[in-house]
């Protein structure tokens, strides 16, 4: 159980944040950034969810939503256990105690199989809409590409495991096929893009 005290400590006023490990580091480290994308990553899921729950159109496909909130809300525990893993250095020798792993991603591309099955081909790329949680949806996938390429970044100066970035890869599939699967199911047209008006 975590307990905490004190919300403020003046130990990063100067620049400098403790890993998981420890060790400090500058708050502009690659490693910082790259868990610090990942907790904006999970803030931007929990806006996913906040406009699935207040979206009109959501009590009429009730089990749906309810089945697309419970993905989410798993996503945002993995997505805290990343965070964790990323701020641990030695977690490429096994060191973390809290990390992705193959099991989580074989989740999100059964969950991608079992949303896009239903969905009509694409034929067009899809600009961000979709209503109100398939752009918040949008927006995620967004942030999930830029903490992917910062763990890519990260990565190349430090060791890192494979599955992390596996996982960020796979979550940005999985928040697009989610982002037109709210569209189709809650009733509102996806934006596409029109190569005629550019």
């Amino acid at each position: 159980m975590v307990y905490i005290s004190k919300v403020y400590t003046r130990f990063g006023d100067a620049g400098q944040t403790m890993l998981a490990s420890g060790d400090t580091v500058p708050k502009s480290s690659s490693r910082v950034r790259a868990y610090g994308e990942v907790d904006e990553l999970n803030a931007t899921i929990g806006l996913v969810r906040c406009e699935l729950a207040r979206d009109p159109r959501a009590e009429r496909e009730r089990d749906f939503c309810a089945a697309v909130d419970r993905e989410l809300a798993r996503i945002q525990q993995e997505l805290f256990n990343l965070g964790a893993e990323l701020a641990t250095p030695a977690a490429v020798e096994g060191g973390a105690r809290l990390k992705v792993d193959n099991r989580h991603i074989e989740a999100l591309e059964r969950s991608i199989d079992h949303y896009n099955e239903p969905l009509a081909p694409l034929r067009s790329f899809i600009l961000p809409g979709g209503g109100p949680t398939g752009a918040a949806a949008h927006l995620a996938r967004t942030v999930c590409r830029r903490a992917e390429r910062q763990a890519v970044e990260l990565g190349a100066v430090e060791p890192i495991r494979g599955e992390a970035l596996r996982y960020l890869n796979r979550l940005s599939d999985w928040l697009f096929v989610i982002a037109r699967a709210v569209a189709t199911k809650l009733g509102y047209d996806e934006v596409l893009w029109d190569q005629e008006n550019t």
